[in-house]
């Protein structure tokens, strides 16, 4: 994938993320692009999400309850999958990972 298309795609996927969570009441999470590639969720507890874009890998990268996965872009299926897992994907994880921490369902 060209430089271009990596950075349409990670632009896309921030944008409804950052939607996502328009329209949650902060304090159960809030979410800050603390940097122009970086996303925060901030969760209940204390807890913290980071999403952030590996523009030389160009990937997405999400660290979260001391766990780490790093996202492809699949043109083939138009999302965003797990390297290690190509069950997981990018919108799913985040979501569990907010239920788990803040018992809040997204729809991204």
């Amino acid at each position: 994938m060209d430089e271009g298309s990596y950075q349409r795609f990670a632009d896309e996927a921030f944008r409804r993320i950052e939607n996502g969570f328009a329209d949650i009441d902060p304090d159960l999470v809030d979410c800050e692009r603390t940097q122009n590639d970086v996303l925060t969720l901030y969760l209940a507890g204390g807890r913290r999400c980071i999403i952030n874009t590996q523009r030389p890998t160009r990937q997405i990268w999400v660290a979260a309850n001391a766990r780490a996965w790093h996202f492809s872009y699949d043109e083939a299926r138009a999302s965003w999958v797990d390297d290690k897992n190509s069950a997981t994907e990018l919108y799913a994880t985040l979501t569990a990972i907010v239920l788990e921490s803040a018992s809040v369902t997204v729809k991204f």
